[in-house]
């Protein structure tokens, strides 16, 4: 299997306003480091994985909905606990709906809030078809 990875970064406030989560019930600021590995078994007739230049533009694109944003008060996500779990997902949901994923065999989102955190999220598109 081969893979190709790209990575952006988006800030975001939001809440999680459950007990469990301590202080961060309480408004507070992140910054996640958004990396997405793209998975083929064999090659694409360039030779590929996938177009970088493409998987870039296509990632900055979804996180510039989200970027600099209350995710308590967006509307794609408003009600939702917005955990990195959950923003791993959304954001590999909304990369799955493009062309940029077109004959790759899986791909996986993770989101890291420190260098020693993080969270992902995989889709597999083989089982899927």
């Amino acid at each position: 299997m081969y893979s190709v990875g790209v990575s952006d970064h988006m800030m975001v406030a939001h809440s999680l306003p459950r007990e469990s989560f301590g202080p961060a019930q309480n408004m507070h600021g992140a910054t996640y480091v958004v990396e997405v590995s793209f998975q083929r078994r064999e090659l694409d007739e360039d030779n590929v994985v996938v177009d970088i230049g493409r998987a870039t533009e296509e990632l900055s694109a979804t996180l510039d909905k989200l970027r600099y944003s209350n995710l308590d008060e967006h509307p794609d996500v408003a009600g939702q606990l917005t955990t990195t779990e959950f923003l791993a997902r959304h954001i590999a949901d909304r990369l799955a709906a493009t062309d940029v994923v077109k004959d790759l065999a899986a791909m996986e989102v993770t989101l890291r809030e420190t260098p020693n955190a993080w969270a992902s999220y995989r889709v597999d598109f083989e089982a899927s078809r």
